[in-house]
């Protein structure tokens, strides 16, 4: 029931520390969870909007989307709508979405829409502090199904700020913010008893009525919401906080009500149930009546302490800078394969998108085209070997770049816990061209944490555009394995604290080449390996640390290898470095420093770095370009 005064240690409202911040799921809560749930947009292509004309194309479009509402979109004319089709999502990115003098409009029959982090505000008329004579609302909803309203302000409408209406089922709404308006959040509008509804931290401030209201709904949950600063206008029965109408069955949890008069109510045909409140500066009506019902017959939710909800609720409710920035597409919960989601993902995409990838083996070749920069692939396996992307393709089918499972041609890339893999079987065919790619990277800023290349020759190609393009990757804690080239290309690349596999090929004399680097000449760095283990189940003194490829003969192409503070095993030749296709060895930029173990050792045929040239060769040097790019850096 609710409480008169607070205790001294309810009344030393907590405050959030300093970056103290909540993980919001991606997934509905409450009821908007239950009958199969609410996805909104999932499955569909990702858009990003900053007109009215291109959001209310998608918005209305009959195919799923998520739409990212990015800058303050004016509607015009004055208190339009915009309509809302089924399966969608609209989703402010960061804080910065808003939608100005108009409404967002889900029509009878609408079903599954995820409306989150948007400010809607503004198509209020001078002098019409009743919404008597317009009907614009924030969002408005008539006879719909599986609705989620999170995280957003609504502020200074023309009617309601939210109107859930007309049997609408299946509704959660969760951390949004109700201001500076006479009639908030209604709900009903109908004789009907069906409407199943969660509301939860939510801010009403600044508002009269309607906090809600909720007429004949079914079920209604109300929990952690805080009412603060109510309008004062003297009017005794239309200035409220909570109000069971009609039917509705209604239970309040550990919600705070300040300054509000009529803080809950219930007409004497409805039921409600109050437990664990706090009520500070109110007066009036304080109902509780019925059993109505209980929650947790429903669905599982978590209370927080109803002196936390002020400093709770105001830091966390409304539009969130963290909210919107990072789209995550599921496999194939919601995107049958990664190539799928991928191609949701828009040409030019201007925030990062997460593909969460279910373990499993899916075979399949993927391609990431430069359009398409800003991608996380992240397997949600407990180990990178329980997600798996494999393909079979040799180079004698399509060229050593065709041949690649996996191929990156953006920037800002990034893939974790996972697998890559190009399981062509050399020993079942007599081919020309058994190079077989597991992995091609040619975009900037590619980072690889936690993930497995598994192949034979070519294994691992980071590449560039261009000849006289420097493109960087970053590989931490992962393992590559392979025999001939399986680390090459010209791509400015760290590998560090991994392990390198070098597989043997049965020879006595020559099992093969851990790399094969391209770096061009006016680029310092091209492969450093540092902090990291080599392997091999070779024989002892029958693999090299690499050799200087010159695709296509290029003269220019002039190789750079760091072996530093590695452990090389007793498979290394005692003379790890040898020429290729007419180019030798000592024109490259081949060195190690502080290598150790039984493949180790200081001879005339194996450069060692300068000690004095040490603090130029490090991991931040090799990645830090002229943008300083640093993935490396809080790291241990």
């Amino acid at each position: 029931m609710g409480l008169g005064a607070l205790t001294p240690a309810e009344a030393a409202e907590p405050t959030p520390a300093s970056g103290a911040h909540r993980t919001w799921s991606d997934k509905p809560h409450g009821f908007a969870s239950l009958d199969g749930g609410t996805t909104g947009g999932a499955g569909g292509k990702v858009v990003t909007v900053t007109d009215q004309a291109s959001l209310a194309q998608y918005a209305a479009a009959e195919e799923p989307y998520v739409i990212r509402v990015s800058g303050a979109i004016e509607v015009a004319p004055f208190g339009s709508d915009i309509v809302v089709a089924s399966h969608k999502t609209i989703i402010g990115v960061g804080d910065t979405g808003e939608i100005v003098h108009g409404e967002l409009h889900l029509n009878p029959g609408t079903s599954n829409v995820i409306i989150r982090n948007l400010t809607i505000r503004d198509s209020y008329v001078e002098g019409d502090w009743d919404g008597k004579t317009t009907d614009f609302d924030a969002i408005q909803m008539d006879s719909v199904d599986h609705v989620w309203i999170d995280h957003n302000r609504f502020e200074h409408m023309g009617d309601g700020l939210l109107d859930v209406r007309k049997d609408s089922r299946y509704i959660t709404v969760s951390y949004n913010q109700f201001k500076n308006h006479n009639k908030a959040f209604g709900i009903g509008w109908t004789t009907n008893v069906q409407t199943e509804i969660t509301i939860d931290h939510n801010w009403f401030s600044g508002t009269k009525q309607r906090n809600p209201s909720a007429d004949n709904c079914a079920y209604a949950h109300l929990y952690n919401n805080y009412l603060s600063a109510q309008v004062a206008d003297g009017d005794p029965v239309w200035t409220y906080g909570n109000w069971s109408r009609g039917r509705t069955k209604m239970v309040i949890e550990n919600s705070y009500y300040d300054g509000v008069q009529h803080p809950y109510q219930a007409d004497v045909t409805a039921e409600l149930v109050e437990r664990g409140s706090i009520l500070r500066n109110t007066t009036g009506r304080q109902d509780e009546w019925g059993a109505a019902f209980d929650p947790k017959d429903f669905y599982d939710y978590r209370l927080d302490p109803a002196a936390a909800v002020p400093a709770l609720v105001t830091h966390f409710s409304g539009p969130q800078k963290r909210l919107g920035t990072n789209t995550v597409l599921n496999v194939p919960a919601e995107y049958p394969t990664v190539q799928a989601a991928v191609d949701a993902v828009p040409d030019g995409n201007d925030g990062t998108v997460t593909i969460r990838i279910a373990p499993g083996t899916y075979r399949a070749k993927v391609l990431i085209p430069a359009t398409k920069p800003k991608l996380v692939l992240q397997g949600t396996g407990r180990d990178r070997s329980d997600t798996v992307i494999v393909f079979d393709t040799p180079a004698a089918y399509g060229g050593s770049n065709g041949s690649a499972t996996v191929r990156i041609l953006a920037s800002d890339v990034t893939a974790r816990h996972l697998t890559f893999s190009n399981d062509f079987d050399e020993a079942a065919h007599e081919l020309n061209g058994e190079q077989a790619l597991a992995v091609k990277t040619t975009g900037d800023r590619i980072v690889f944490e936690d993930t497995a290349f598994l192949g034979n020759q070519d294994t691992l190609m980071t590449d560039s555009p261009k000849l006289d393009v420097i493109s960087r990757v970053y590989i931490r804690d992962s393992y590559i394995e392979g025999d001939v080239d399986f680390i090459y290309g010209r791509a400015t690349t760290v590998i560090e604290r991994s392990v390198i596999k070098a597989l043997s090929r049965g020879s006595a004399t020559n099992n093969g080449y851990i790399t094969a680097a391209s770096t061009w000449k006016d680029n310092p760095y091209g492969f450093l390996i540092t902090r990291s283990r080599v392997i091999s189940d070779a024989p002892a003194g029958t693999f090299h640390l690499g050799r200087p490829w010159h695709p296509g003969g290029e003269p220019n192409a002039i190789a750079q290898v760091l072996f530093r503070d590695t452990e090389l095993p007793a498979a290394v030749k005692s003379s790890p470095w040898t020429d290729m296709s007419g180019f030798s060895w000592k024109d490259a930029r081949f060195a190690e420093y502080r290598t150790y173990g039984p493949g180790a050792g200081v001879t005339a045929d194996r450069p060692q770095l300068p000690a004095a040239d040490a603090d130029t060769y490090t991991v931040a040097e090799y990645l830090a370009g002229t943008d300083g790019w640093a993935p490396h850096a809080g790291r241990r």
